[in-house]
Parts: structure tokens; sequence; C-alpha cells
């Protein structure tokens, strides 16, 4: 059977051209997250570095371990999808071919083995072009990571020499894991029903479509439901990931949904090229299906995870203007020595002194430790100048009380801090200050409980209140020896800005790999679809249409199917915009929708763009020959 399989990808190796890209760059990305996240991992901070120094690197690392888990995870996932698709479609093609090897003696495991030997040559090409190009992806993404500020500074990555080991099994892996389901389907269909394209051979929808597809849609509408229940913080992680499971869902339901939806959008075409376009869509069901569900995860999971990310930053930049009561704000990188409250024309300041730190909470099995911050503050000042953050008078001295950031922490639990390598102790949560969609320091502390020498290297803010008639102008003057002044409408702006930067940069790592998959999807779909329809345009031809007619025919079916898929994926990233407007309403009171519409008009354009010009391509490749040689050689 390996000699079946050898020739069957020899013959066919155009049809596969995708799903090699796909193996090579799954393998390319897995190896260099992989030694990536192994650095990260084992790395240590710089010798000789100071605590805060300590917890910062510790904190970057934190960070870059997060995005380089979610580029493996999402790397074997969007591989393992479009593997699948191109499988599935390839299988589809070939299913006469395989009937006739059942007519003649070939057994069901035997066409199991035909196809999974074609899929373990696909990973070997896809593994050897991919080894080496992880090599160089692991510097690029090396560079991408610091440029982006995701990662440590010193951040030194070595290759071991069992990552390449590993890269085989991946891509192997990869490529068996995604022939499995389309060679299980093959198997089970009857030859003479696959001959006459009858039965379960014609079914596009099969009993693992229509579960997985329920199952998934099922999880989205349970992700709307729950996000608002999650808090800020948990309505944050849950809205996103709606999104996801709708994508999933409407990319499995894609054979029932895309067709119609594509043949209704080609009825103001009433020529005779619209009705043909119209009927071809109609009946190519599997074609359609196949090049819309990688659009469908790709629209989904930009335009749902963007807004997600745009809604939650405006909300939060809403809530922090509503929930700060101030005029100006100093910000200083060494030891504040003024007072600023005694200075002329202030009526209120609060200082707060940002620490990175580890807290740890629980014990036994439960015991967990995570990065956060801590704020150094006077909990009356910080009282006026955050009058939504609620009491605190119970914080002194040795006691914490939960920041607006913090998660699973109440008043009565105790906490275990570490800044770099002095431990503060275990110490008593007294307060809980109120959650908020922008997050924030996991605790915050008295004036003491922090070493002095750690102070010493802190970021310190002030939130400086005026009096009535107050010169502003003089205020800024008195404070600019001290650190830098800032009007509260500049800080507001660059808080948000900052605040949403790390979040915002790894979105633009996932994004960027889920369109290269979803755009690999899509021109490999084209491209096999057009290769297999050269009889069906040489038909055509031979009927009276012309070359040009075809190619517009073809391009018709192709805009129309790419317009549908771009909706079903809109729909898909609705179920993230309620969840995030209902999430918002039930934290801030006040429900937030901001769609990046620049991201959705770019992304509608690329994909159509893009869409349009693999059809023509192709269509005019498979019309190339005359119709009649064409004829001649199929009978």
């Amino acid at each position: 059977m390996f000699r079946l399989s050898w020739n069957g990808f020899r013959e066919r190796w155009s049809l596969f051209i995708g799903a090699i890209v796909t193996v090579c760059l799954g393998v390319a990305l897995v190896q260099s997250s992989l030694v990536l996240l192994l650095a990260a991992v084992t790395g240590d901070a710089p010798r000789g570095s100071s605590a805060i120094e300590i917890m910062t690197f510790d904190e970057s690392t934190t960070v870059a371990i997060t995005v380089l888990s979610m580029t493996l995870a999402l790397s074997a996932f969007l591989a393992v999808f479009v593997i699948s698709s191109t499988f599935a479609f390839t299988v589809a093609q070939r299913q006469r071919d395989l009937a006739l090897l059942r007519l003649v003696g070939g057994s069901r495991s035997q066409v199991r083995r035909l196809l999974t030997g074609e899929a373990v040559l696909l990973g070997l090409t896809g593994t050897v072009i991919g080894i080496p190009l992880g090599v160089a992806l692991t510097s690029f993404q090396e560079r991408l990571l610091a440029r982006l500020d995701l990662s440590p500074s010193g951040f030194d990555p070595a290759t071991p020499v069992w990552v390449f080991g590993a890269s085989v099994g991946v891509g192997v892996g990869l490529a068996l894991a995604g022939v499995l389901m389309a060679a299980r389907r093959a198997a089970r269909v009857q030859p003479l029903a696959a001959l006459r394209s009858t039965g379960a051979a014609r079914r596009s929808m099969t009993a693992g479509r229509w579960f997985v597809g329920i199952v998934a849609l099922a999880g989205a509408g349970a992700l709307v439901l729950l996000s608002p229940k999650g808090g800020a913080s948990g309505g944050q992680a849950m809205a996103p990931c709606a999104s996801i499971c709708g994508a999933i869902a409407l990319a499995m339901l894609a054979p029932v949904l895309v067709s119609p939806i594509a043949a209704l959008l080609l009825l103001p075409f009433r020529g005779v090229l619209g009705r043909l376009a119209s009927a071809n869509v109609r009946d190519s069901v599997r074609r359609n299906a196949s090049t819309a569900a990688p659009l469908i995860v790709l629209v989904g999971l930009v335009v749902g995870q963007a807004s997600a990310l745009s809604s939650f930053a405006s909300s939060a930049k809403d809530e922090l203007r509503a929930g700060t009561s101030a005029d100006l704000v100093l910000e200083s990188t060494r030891p504040l020595t003024l007072d600023v409250s005694q200075v002329q024309g202030v009526r209120s300041a609060s200082t707060e002194i940002d620490v990175p730190i580890a807290l740890t909470l629980g014990s036994g099995e439960d015991r967990t430790t995570e990065s956060g911050r801590l704020l150094v503050v006077d909990p009356t000042a910080y009282a006026v100048a955050h009058p939504r953050a609620g009491s605190l008078d119970k914080l002194q001295s040795q006691t914490v009380a939960a920041g607006p950031g913090a998660l699973g922490m109440s008043p009565g639990d105790t906490v275990s801090v570490r800044i770099g390598d002095q431990r503060l102790g275990k110490l008593p949560v007294v307060a809980k200050a109120t959650q908020t969609i922008g997050g924030g320091a996991a605790l915050l502390a008295p004036a003491g409980l922090v070493p002095t020498s750690v102070l010493a290297e802190a970021h310190s803010r002030t939130f400086v209140s005026l009096e009535a008639g107050a010169d502003r102008a003089k205020v800024s003057a008195a404070l600019a020896d001290h650190g830098s002044v800032m009007s509260i409408e500049r800080w507001l702006d660059d808080s948000s800005s900052e605040d949403t930067k790390t979040s915002t940069n790894i979105l633009l790592v996932i994004l960027g790999l889920g369109a290269a998959y979803a755009l690999i999807g899509v021109v490999n779909a084209v491209a096999i679809g057009a290769a297999a329809r050269a009889h069906e345009f040489a038909c055509a031809r031979a009927t009276g249409l012309t070359r040009a007619h075809v190619v517009r025919t073809a391009l018709l079916e192709s805009v129309s199917v790419t317009a549908a898929a771009v909706m079903l994926g809109l729909v898909a990233a609705s179920t993230s915009w309620v969840a995030v407007m209902t999430t918002t309403a039930e934290v801030t009171g006040t429900g937030a929708l901001s769609l990046p519409w620049d991201i959705i008009a770019g992304l509608v354009g690329v994909v159509v763009a893009l869409t349009t010009v693999t059809s023509v391509i192709t269509s005019r490749n498979a019309t190339r020959q005359a119709p009649v040689a064409l004829l001649a050689a199929r009978e």
C-alpha cells in the first residue's frame, strides 16, 4: 500500500501544496516556540539584579511563557484544521478512484492505509522544509517578542538537539491528525454509492460535523451567558472565547449554511452567467464549505478578539475617568522627597508607589503563586483620589488590601508576598477595593510595609487635586523638579494606551498567526476546486460560453462564497459583542461596544482581494487547454 501512497502523492502533489505549506509552517512555529518557551521557563535574571529588576524579569518571563504557549496551541489547532479540510476536500474529489480500488478487491483498512501513507509522506515533506525554517524563525520570533516588549531583557535562547527530533514527530503527527477523519469516512462509503455519488458519498454533513458544530455552538451560548457573571476578570477572559467557539461551530456547519447564503447573494445577477453561478453554488456544497471554513474562523477570530480588546479598553478608560478625582498627575522614577499636599494651591494628593511582586495564595495542593503589582498607598488619600475604590479604613501596618486587579482574594485571607529575594511574610487581607474592568494592582499596602531599599527603585505616581481658583501652571512648575507633570486627561489617555499595550501586542502575534493559516487554507481550497473543474469548464465552453465567460462565472461564485463566509464570521464575532456588552454593563453599569472598523474593513478587503485573484488565476489556468482536447481526454 505504501507504493500506492507514493504514486498517489507523486501524481497529486499539486493538491497537497497547501497542506505541505501548513505542515511546514506548523513545524517551524512549534519548533521555534518550543525553543523560546524552554528558554523562558529555565531563564533567570542576570546576576547582581536588584529586587525590582528580578521581579520585572519574572513578570516579563510570565508574559513570554503565556504568548509562546498560546502560539504552540494555536499553531497545532490551526494546522490540523487546515490539513483536515484539505484532505477532506481532496478525498471527496477522489471518491471515484477510491471506489474503483474497493471494487477490485481493496478493503476498508487498505483505503485507510493508503490515505495514511499519503499523510506520512506529506508530513515528512513539510517537516524537511519546516526544520530549517524553524531555525530561522526562532531568531525572528525572538526579535519580534523583544520589539513588542513581550520578553525579558537578556533573553538568550539555545536550541537543544532533541528539539529537531520532536519536530519530525510534530510534522507527521499534524498530518496524521488531519487525515484520520477523512480516511475513516472514505473507507466507510460503499463503492457503488461513491461511483454514483449517492447516499453517504453525497452527504456533506457527517455525524461528527453535526456533533462538533452543535457542541461549539452551545459553548458559545454558555460563554455569552456566563461572561457577565464572571466579574471584571472572568468576563474579560470568557467574552473573547465566545467568538472562537462560534467560529468553530459555523465552520463545522458550513455545508448547510454557505451555499444557501451565497445563492441568495447571487439573486441580483439575473443574466445567464449569474444564473449559472447560482446553480453551481447550490450544487458545490463541499467546495463552498472548504473555501468558507477557514474564512469563517479567520473573520470570527480577528473581529471577535479585536472588538473585545477595543471595547474593554474603552470601558476601562471611561471607568478610570469616572473613578479618579484629580487635576494633575506627577510621575517620578526616584524617591519623592516633596510633600505634595503642602504645595500652595494643592487641596489633596495621593502618592502611590508601584512595586512588582510574587504573591502566594492557599496552602498544600491549593497553593498558587503568581506575579502581580503592589501599590504602597496612604489609605485616606487613596480613598479621596479614587472615590469608587471602597473603604480602606482597616488597612494598617503589616496588613494588605485586595486591589482593583486582585483575583480570588477576599478579606480574611492570608497571602505571602515576595519582592525579588526579599520576603514580606504572610500578611492578612483586611479590605478589598472594587474590582475594575481595567484591572490594576493585586494588592494595596500601607507605607512602612515595603523596605526602603525597594521603594528607592520603584516608580511613583501622585494624583493631585487643586484648590478652587488655584493657578494650574504655577502648581505644575512647583512639581516639575520632582518628576513628570501632566493633566489628568493626558494621563488617562497614556494610561489607557499603556494598559492595553501588552494585550494588543499579544493579539497581534496571535491574529497574525491565525490569518496566515486561514489564508493558506482559502488559497488551497480555491486552487484545488478550480483544478478539479477543468472538465466542467470544458463542458461549459463546448456549449457556447467563452473562456472569459467561464472565468467570470467562477469569479462570481468565489465572491459570493467569500461574502457568505464573511457574514458568518461576523455572526460568530457577534457572540463576543454580546458578551462584552453584558459584562461591561454588569461591572460598570454601562454596556460598552467599540468596533474596530478599520480592522474589519481592512480584513474584508484583503480576503475579497485574495479570493478574487486566486479564483481568476486558477480558473484561467484550468481553461488554458482547448475544451475539445479536455473532453476527448476524459472520454
